[in-house]
């Protein structure tokens, strides 16, 4: 294993111990608003896990705003009995990013729980087409993420499918922002080097929606062989 790949597979490790810690603590519960559950989050990583700077925003998301992307700004609304809330984290952990999503169905209702289970399905599915093909596009697994979603009767709700993750802060990297994103917008190789000729690292997001646009779900994390 190369350094950076270690340093960003510790990074990941870090990050989804601050998603357990989360869970423990209970901080996602109906009767709290998205906004209280970030701030506690934020509060908590720097008092447990030493972060001192997130590459990008901390998001909360839950009940119909699980249908808005990373750069949608929804209204704040209250966590309810019955929502699915998830997670989108990216804490910089000594130099290095992480990008972690979890979905987390709070009710009974069975089909907010088979869209939680079937994130992971699908992160396998994405990652197995990746690692198939050398030379598959960031377009193309963009295009085989939004059939595979489909195919098990969902729809693909992100704009894009995951993006590179790297030293902090990778949005600074040269060249055209498109590359460095899994969308229908970079038709380039995934597996070429950035443009300072180093291996990119992956995150792989799906993001799920039911088929009546009724709710929404994420997951996120490295995409690795």
């Amino acid at each position: 294993m190369t350094s950076r790949r270690a340093a960003l597979v510790a990074a990941e490790q870090r990050a989804l111990a601050l998603l357990d810690r989360i869970e423990t603590l209970g901080l996602i519960a109906p009767g709290r608003t998205e906004r209280e559950v970030e701030q506690d989050i934020l509060a908590l990583a720097g008092r447990e896990f030493g972060v001192e700077k997130h590459w990008h925003k901390r998001i909360v998301r839950a009940g119909a705003n699980t249908l808005a992307t990373a750069s949608d700004n929804p209204p704040v609304r209250m966590i309810e009995a019955d929502d699915i809330v998830f997670l989108d984290l990216g804490p910089v952990l000594g130099e290095w990013e992480a990008d972690v999503g979890r979905s987390y169905a709070l009710g009974p209702d069975p089909r907010k729980h088979a869209l939680c289970r079937e994130l992971a399905v699908q992160f396998d599915r994405v990652r197995e087409r990746f690692l198939g093909d050398p030379d598959i596009t960031g377009a193309a697994l963009y295009a085989f993420a939004v059939e595979s979603a489909e195919a098990a009767g969902w729809r693909f709700g992100g704009k894009i499918a995951g993006h590179i993750v790297a030293e902090f802060p990778h949005a600074r990297l040269p060249g055209p922002k498109q590359v460095n994103h899994i969308s229908p917008e970079n038709p380039d190789r995934l597996r070429d080097p950035d443009a300072n000729g180093e291996e990119r690292f992956w995150i792989l997001e799906i993001h799920l929606v039911e088929p009546d646009g009724a709710f929404g779900g994420f997951y996120e994390r490295l995409m690795l062989d």
